[in-house]
């Protein structure tokens, strides 16, 4: 396997955004459909779930993050968009409806996104880069 540089958390979250393991820029990272998740990452072998506990949560919170920053937007453009006279009843129906689109569709890219910010803060152990590696060139034997 080659060696990964590292990269800055802009690029990790980037990469978070667009499905992409933080570590090594894969594409689909860990996923295998929607909601199915696999134990490590397609390309480089990196077993994502660290702390089954944290991990979750800090996705859980990703994910609110995401849909109210969502939420909060579309009803700001909504009431500057309608200022005078804001239709409240369809204002709530599009609002309601952006959060939840972006809660649920947006389900794989708070993992992503998470993994990325818990990768930042607790850099891989020279223990986790030599299964990942051992484990992608075993699956590149096969």
């Amino acid at each position: 396997m080659t060696q990964v540089k590292q990269v800055g958390l802009p690029r990790m979250l980037l990469r978070g955004l667009f499905r992409r393991c933080a570590h090594c820029g894969g594409r689909g990272a860990f996923f295998t459909g929607w909601f199915a998740r696999a134990e490590r990452c397609k390309t480089c072998g990196f077993k994502w779930q660290r702390d089954l506990v944290g991990f979750q949560l800090g996705a859980a919170a990703m994910n609110i993050i995401m849909t109210g920053g969502a939420v909060l937007f579309s009803m700001g453009l909504g009431v500057i968009l309608t200022y005078p006279e804001v239709p409240t009843w369809p204002l709530i129906a599009i609002v309601g409806s952006v959060a939840l689109l972006v809660g649920i569709g947006g389900f794989p890219t708070s993992y992503t996104v998470w993994l990325a910010v818990d990768v930042r803060m607790h850099p891989l152990e020279p223990e986790e880069l030599a299964d990942a590696a051992a484990h992608a060139n075993a699956n590149q034997r096969s």
